[in-house]
């Protein structure tokens, strides 16, 4: 089968990442699968790496009125059974034709851009509800969750804290709706507890200014953009997603995948994720004071920690390990027809 992704996101982020996993794994013997990508070295190479030959295009704003025919062009020479539009700049450049054109969702997009298109796909059964809820038909929405790399059995990386000391691991982009202020407010009520945060983001600055006020400039340790995860996870005791808002919460699956005890605070994907408690904890949203309880009450119990991450591990192989989303994927891109 031949199928077209098309990605004009930013060099770095969830939705790009698990893009840059799903495509070459759907390339598999027998199928051709085209990428279409924004202009971006890095991400063209690590898919030439993986096998494939991205198109690249400008992707731009609303003056860009090149890209979309240039799509279309593409589009009709490589002639793919299914184009999916992953978000929705790449969705308002892919024109309708003769494919079956899907806009996939890991946020709540303004729904106007995937207005033409035949099917759309949320990662979560959250995001499917919502969709439903704003008028799209049931038979047109599905859900396909993320996959993860497995990332089990990783020698730990080398951090900067003292032999012993427990270590508290958060990763993402330095963004307001990840929470990370949240974060530093719990670690302020954790004294013997190290904190370990992995990304970059427009909230760099202020997180570090934050954290040098709040007297933590010696427990927190602010790593930037790591490709080292399954290292940075098999370092850490526990595992943090203190997001505010979280439509899924790669995360939190990468770190079930590394057998990682979690706690999370209660947004959307999260609460999916650790839904009956057996897991991780959920703590409420935005609240210093919770995120700290649920931390040392995850450190105070060694023996749940382990249960919990061997439940989420074995919740990972069952449901967002590679073989089993691929597979879903896969059926999917066969199934669906034009309305």
């Amino acid at each position: 089968m031949r199928s077209a992704h098309l990605m004009a996101g930013a060099a770095q982020g969830g939705a790009e990442l698990f893009f840059e996993r799903l495509v070459p794994a759907l390339a598999q013997p027998g199928d051709e699968v085209l990428p279409i990508i924004r202009r971006d070295a890095g991400r063209t190479a690590r898919l030439r790496q993986a096998g494939l030959n991205p198109v690249q295009l400008p992707f731009g704003g609303r003056l860009d009125f090149v890209t979309r025919w240039r799509v279309g062009r593409r589009l009709r020479g490589f002639a793919p059974r299914v184009a999916v539009a992953w978000m929705g700049r790449a969705a308002r450049h892919t024109p309708a034709g003769p494919w079956v054109l899907v806009g996939r969702l890991g946020g709540r997009y303004d729904l106007r851009q995937f207005a033409h298109c035949d099917h759309l796909v949320g990662n979560t059964p959250g995001m499917a509800r919502w969709l439903c809820e704003n008028g799209w038909p049931t038979q047109r929405v599905h859900v396909l969750p993320n996959f993860s790399p497995d990332f089990a059995g990783a020698a730990p990386a080398a951090l900067p804290v003292p032999d012993g000391a427990p270590v508290v691991l958060a990763m993402g982009r330095l963004h307001r709706a990840k929470g990370f202020d949240v974060l530093l407010a719990a670690l302020a009520r954790l004294p013997s507890v190290h904190g370990v945060i992995a990304g970059d983001g427009p909230e760099a600055g202020v997180l570090r200014a934050l954290s040098r006020r709040a007297g933590l400039a010696d427990r927190v340790h602010f790593l930037g953009w790591r490709h080292d995860t399954a290292a940075l996870l098999s370092a850490c005791t526990v595992f943090v997603c203190p997001s505010r808002t979280e439509p899924l919460g790669n995360v939190v699956v990468e770190a079930f995948s590394a057998g990682r005890p979690v706690v999370a605070a209660a947004a959307e994907g999260p609460t999916w994720l650790l839904e009956g408690g057996a897991r991780g904890i959920l703590v409420a949203a935005e609240s210093g004071m919770a995120l700290a309880a649920g931390i040392d009450a995850m450190l105070a119990n060694a023996d749940m920690a382990r249960r919990m991450a061997a439940s989420g591990r074995a919740y990972y192989e069952a449901n967002f390990a590679q073989a089993p989303v691929v597979a879903a994927w896969r059926r999917f891109c066969a199934s669906v027809e034009k309305p």
